[in-house]
């Protein structure tokens, strides 16, 4: 039996060591990835982009999540004792429900060559990861896939295209690593309707099957943790698929951090968690608030029908504040056509303060057990 997962999604690591991020444990200095799995992570979740550069050869930043990015990490992970998960964007920077913008080398292709292109692309990354002796335990066919991929062909409600798409990339995967398991991921994990909406259409289409639903949960915008695990007891039952928090987090300070990020108001993004959304979460943001609901989420998963919650993937969770690393460069800003500002939004949500020193979720969720 594959071990129940405490997963983290460091994506963003390498960036934020190269920008001066330091790591703590009570005060002893180490590696972020060797702190998190002395505390019972097995496993890291690393995003990758296409082609995250400009036509000029610029970093679009966050991470500057591409393959070479991607095996390190994953190598890194493995020499911990970790398995990994790749989380195929089928982008050149970020896709989620508000942007799935197509590659900049598959733009303009009609709907065969691009069902191609997702084919060949993913056979080739699993051919270089099987070379290298890399393979992932489990790959994410897409990012957030609640509005689709690969805009505007595979944007919903176009189930028949989505469906063609997503399972291009599940026969590459299967083709080249018949061992590794395969999620679909969507966003709004406390949202029912969005889910089986979702995969009914997806099935109804005829896509390829897999073995994990994957759910973003973020607190202060998809519902309550009781709608959480109301949809996850639905899905286990209506579809029978293993179920994984794909991303998760939650606030362990109100606190801003722009003397640690080091840029003008007029650059920053600021915190994710405004003070309108930090209304809407049941937790105070504070360690302990941060701790008791890890505590709740994992009891969450627990008890899922039929065994199915199998564990959870915090996100970015040592994504420090640092001055150099934020979520998008100006070149990247250009790809996806969004305003900005760029830097750190997420400093606050992060398992280590913003210094870096661990904060006391890691402890709770040491202690769990399931």
């Amino acid at each position: 039996m594959k071990p129940w997962i405490k997963g983290a999604d460091l994506s963003s690591l390498l960036e934020v060591e190269a920008c001066g991020g330091v790591f703590s444990d009570h005060g002893v200095p180490a590696d972020a990835m060797a702190i998190l799995a002395d505390y019972g992570f097995n496993l890291v979740r690393l995003r990758l982009w296409n082609d995250p550069y400009s036509p000029q050869g610029e970093p679009y930043g966050a991470g500057n999540c591409d393959l070479a990015c991607v095996m390190t990490l994953a190598r890194r992970a493995k020499n911990l004792g970790m398995d990994w998960l790749l989380d195929l964007h089928y982008s050149d920077f970020w896709a989620d429900p508000g942007k799935q913008i197509t590659p900049k080398a598959w733009q303009g292709l009609g709907m065969d060559a691009l069902e191609q292109a997702v084919y060949d692309y993913t056979f080739s990354v699993m051919t270089v990861l099987r070379e290298a002796d890399l393979l992932p335990s489990i790959v994410a066919v897409g990012n957030e896939l609640s509005c689709g991929l690969l805009w505007p062909l595979g944007r919903i409600p176009a189930f028949d295209r989505i469906a063609r798409l997503v399972s291009a990339g599940i026969r590459a995967v299967r083709r080249t690593s018949p061992g590794v398991a395969v999620m679909l991921h969507l966003d709004n994990g406390g949202c029912n309707d969005l889910y089986r909406t979702w995969f009914d259409s997806y099935f109804a289409a005829g896509g390829a099957d897999f073995e994990y639903i994957g759910l973003s949960y973020y607190p202060f915008w998809h519902g309550t943790p009781a709608e959480l695990r109301a949809n996850m007891n639905d899905l286990a039952l209506r579809y029978h698929k293993d179920l994984v928090v794909a991303e998760v987090s939650m606030g362990h300070t109100t606190e801003d951090y722009q003397h640690w990020e080091k840029l003008p108001e007029d650059r920053r993004k600021g915190m994710a968690t405004k003070p309108e959304l930090v209304k809407r979460v049941t937790y105070p943001m504070t360690p302990q608030g941060q701790a008791d609901f890890m505590q709740e989420i994992m009891e969450i998963l627990r008890d899922v029908p039929e065994g199915r919650g199998k564990g959870f993937i915090y996100w970015e969770p040592a994504w420090l504040p640092v001055p150099g690393s934020g979520w998008a460069t100006r070149p990247a800003l250009d790809y996806t056509g969004e305003a900005g500002p760029g830097g750190n939004e997420w400093a606050n949500q992060a398992l280590f303060n913003y210094d870096g020193e661990a904060l006391p979720a890691l402890e709770t969720i040491l202690a769990f057990s399931c």
